[in-house]
């Protein structure tokens, strides 16, 4: 049997995602400040990008006419600008500019973008140099605040601590106890329950039913069971509620005062105005650079240009490459508009009289009224917000699922966890409502939902049972 290499031809039929497809699906998801950075790194890396200045930057329509007369061409090309020029001329022009100027929005003030908070180790290592000269202990105090979580609680061991400088553990005991005597009080401390009795300490409650319930009883405390623990204390339930107020008032997290985070600050995609009796989207493009192909590379292009053929490879590349990506943007800020304006029509009601007229919502909704795919749809509503009469909200907070009611109609269920909480502030405080009988409350308002489905929603709110409700009161 002979085994013979042959060439031959195939014609089959694909699906590929091409470069500019894949470079639009990447651009989609992307937040405004992930956006401003892609565009900024591609202005270091592409020559023929750059951002308008700010003094050329005029409406789209004040744009002059470009002049249609070329150069004869001196050499053969098969470089076709024509076909650039007719599908990306708007691009082309040196004052282009792709969006309407917006109005310049306050900024925060100065002082809150200079200020700083000091951190719980500074704030203890400051007390640490104050409180004693001996160079050891001020190791061993180093060592044991270094040790401290976000909390305040000391999460290594007096053994683990002595380990690390060799050190007697009677030191590191002696230590320990000088720490947890700084500000704020109950830090240094290794569970809740040496915190608790920290501050205790420190108002003088040594040996009262206080330091009892801290020190024998905090685990009756925790599970609510009040009458147990006044039985076990012999006291009275009135006599019983004023050292759990004392408790209640204590800080089981001393240290996170001074582990505050930095605001995060959000910048709203899309603002919804309300112009006469309609709303309208509105993209916000404050801070993104405003693109366009730079007059001075773009000439090295030009037809009689005197240039090596490796220079116009090169300028041709980054050519399209940048009318591309000018193109993505573009594609994507349309998009993002489409969907804007789809949520706004879907959720009228909401938006005039707000959370508890929230239709439910799916991707297949806004999909099918912009004729885009689910996916395409959900890619846009990550990682954007939409300031709205209402508040600013995620735009992914629009979609929710609906239970149909006895009218005809569906409930989003985000309505239907408002109207829960709602019931449940207004409940008598002595006799709290169960799961049942809330699902009766809202049987009789339409709205058939199961148990279980009642206590997932109040889960969800964070809100105890009713025994657990009636035992706090």
């Amino acid at each position: 049997m002979a085994i013979s290499q042959k060439l031959y031809t195939k014609l089959v039929q694909k699906l590929i995602l091409t470069p500019s497809l894949q470079q639009a699906i990447k651009l989609l998801p992307m937040s405004t400040l992930e956006m401003v950075d892609l565009l900024n790194q591609e202005m270091v890396e592409n020559p023929m990008l750059e951002e308008v200045p700010t003094e050329e930057l005029q409406p789209a329509e004040a744009q002059p006419e470009k002049p249609d007369a070329e150069a004869p061409a001196e050499k053969p090309d098969t470089w076709d600008d024509s076909d650039f020029e007719y599908f990306f001329g708007d691009y082309l022009d040196d004052g282009y500019r792709s969006r309407t100027p917006q109005e310049v929005k306050e900024l925060p003030p100065i002082e809150n973008t200079l200020s700083t908070s000091i951190s719980l180790a500074d704030h203890l290592m400051w007390q640490l140099s104050l409180q004693t000269d001996d160079d050891a202990a001020r190791e061993i105090g180093a060592a044991i605040v270094g040790n401290l979580n976000e909390d305040g609680y000391l999460v290594a061991s007096v053994e683990e601590i002595a380990s690390m400088g060799n050190w007697p553990v009677s030191e590191v005991e002696r230590a320990l106890r000088v720490v947890q005597r700084f500000d704020p009080i109950g830090v240094a401390a290794r569970d809740l329950q040496e915190c608790l009795w920290l501050q205790l300490r420190h108002l003088g409650l040594e040996g009262t039913p206080t330091e009892r319930i801290i020190n024998e009883h905090l685990r009756l405390l925790q599970n609510h069971q009040v009458p147990e623990l006044a039985r076990k204390l012999g006291l009275s339930i009135d006599e019983l509620k004023e050292h759990i107020e004392i408790i209640r008032r204590l800080d089981p997290k001393p240290g996170s005062r001074y582990n505050q985070t930095a605001s995060h600050y959000v910048i709203p995609d899309v603002y919804v105005m309300k112009v006469e009796d309609q709303y309208v989207a509105m993209l916000n493009e404050e801070g993104l650079p405003q693109l366009r192909i730079s007059p001075v590379y773009r000439r090295l292009l030009e037809k009689g240009a005197d240039n090596s053929a490796e220079t116009r490879a090169y300028v041709k590349d980054k050519f399209r490459s940048a009318l591309w990506l000018i193109k993505s943007v573009e594609q994507r800020q349309k998009t993002i508009h489409k969907v804007a304006t789809s949520i706004t029509n879907f959720q009228r009601d909401f938006l005039d009289h707000g959370i508890e007229h929230l239709r439910p919502l799916v991707l297949r909704d806004v999909a099918n009224d912009i004729g885009m795919h689910e996916s395409t749809v959900s890619r846009v509503v990550t990682n954007k917000y939409m300031h709205t009469p209402q508040g600013v909200f995620e735009m992914k907070f629009f979609f929710h699922s609906g239970i149909s009611s006895s009218y005809g109609e569906s409930v989003s269920s985000v309505t239907i966890k408002q109207r829960i909480r709602k019931i449940i502030e207004n409940e008598d405080a002595r006799k709290p409502l169960s799961d049942s009988k809330i699902v009766s409350i809202l049987q009789r308002e339409g709205l058939v939902l199961a148990r279980r489905t009642i206590a997932k929603y109040r889960e969800e709110l964070k809100i105890s049972t009713s025994n657990q409700r009636k035992v706090l009161y």
